[in-house]
């Protein structure tokens, strides 16, 4: 495993280790910031609490700075933004019940189905923090009648909380109350062949992935033909990520994202993905034809996809009414929203592809 290789999977795997819910990315944000200033770049937080950094000016910028006009590049010139969240699923305590177990609301698209027997965190607003179990309700089979027929929904699951409580009142006395948010454990797991396990590599591994790219940049002094921002966002999973904070002069995003990985598409995991289209509809002809002929031309290991349940940041942009071409792009990732899988080969691939489309 190359240096650079062994830098995006370590950031990778300390990113999941801090737990960053939509909505409470605050600790991952200040990692994150951390890393980009070791980098030797100048990042910024936004009013939201995502990152914004420029980590290269490009070639026809050179190191004035300033917005250029939509006028003046032409798109294949212009500054690109590329695009990876922070933010993941998770949930909040939405009341206590009388047994003194919490009810939840999903934060995004955590599914109870493939959440239940999980450990989780519950985050206080004074600062304490309690582990505990999503559970089914009265979840001994030996004792629950129904356990197989019962459908898995928030209502039917608790947080049987590692504390000796038996009512509202005693949670209540812990600090806890409705507002506060809960973590699932990621179960991080690198295996020898390669693969990559966790909860949340939607869209962690990206992170470390654009991490890695901006190494390469600053190591190797690479002068890039376009100007090149990143945006680490922090609500993606509720479908505002990328609406804001997107520079005049831009006039390509990029999503770096999960590529999916399912029945009726090609990818795998060791692949990077090109996306073509998804539930948002066409990403721009043109980026994608670009993204395939980069591929092709430097023999990396892709595939093309439509996506059937999918948006991205870039349409987030889209969206919030920015003239810009759009594309996405992310490594193969199994049993997404769930406990996801990639490996090491499609992180490569996907730090290939960055690199042969734009330097």
């Amino acid at each position: 495993m190359n240096t650079l290789t062994s830098y995006m999977l370590e950031q990778t795997k300390n990113i999941l280790g801090i737990d960053s819910p939509t909505g409470f990315t605050g600790r991952a944000a200040a990692y994150v910031m951390e890393e980009y200033k070791k980098l030797g770049y100048e990042p910024r937080l936004t009013n939201k609490g995502g990152i914004f950094v420029c980590v290269s000016e490009g070639a026809a910028h050179g190191r004035t700075g300033g917005s250029a006009s939509y006028a003046c590049p032409a798109p294949e010139n212009a500054p690109v933004l590329l695009e990876a969240h922070m933010d993941t699923l998770g949930a909040m305590v939405c009341c206590i019940n009388e047994r003194g177990r919490l009810m939840l609301t999903a934060l995004g698209g955590m599914n109870p189905n493939n959440a239940e027997a999980e450990n989780c965190l519950v985050y206080t607003r004074d600062g304490r923090v309690y582990s505990g179990t999503f559970q089914l309700q009265n979840a001994s089979i030996h004792v629950n009648g129904s356990y197989n027929d019962t459908s898995r929904s928030y209502d039917a699951m608790e947080v049987v909380l590692d504390e000796p409580v038996a009512a509202r009142e005693d949670t209540e006395a812990l600090g806890i109350m409705a507002g506060d948010i809960v973590c699932f454990d990621p179960r991080t797991v690198v295996t020898s062949s390669g693969y990559i396990k966790s909860r949340f590599l939607d869209d962690k591994l990206s992170v470390g992935i654009l991490l890695g790219y901006a190494k390469y940049l600053k190591e190797n002094q690479v002068q890039t033909a376009r100007r090149i921002y990143q945006h680490i966002t922090v609500f993606e999973e509720v479908g505002h990520g990328g609406s804001g904070s997107i520079p005049d002069d831009v006039a390509e995003i990029l999503s770096v994202d999960m590529g999916c990985v399912g029945d009726g598409l090609s990818c795998k995991e060791t692949q990077v993905s090109i996306c073509a289209k998804d539930s948002g509809g066409p990403y721009h002809y043109e980026v994608v034809s670009a993204l395939i002929e980069a591929a092709k031309k430097n023999n990396i290991d892709f595939a093309v996809d439509v996506y059937p349940h999918y948006g991205s940041d870039a349409e987030a942009g889209l969206r919030s009414g920015h003239d810009c071409r759009h594309g996405l792009i992310g490594p193969g990732v199994y049993a997404s929203h769930g406990y996801e899988r990639s490996h090491i080969k499609g992180m490569e691939n996907t730090l290939h592809l960055l690199q042969a489309y734009l330097g």
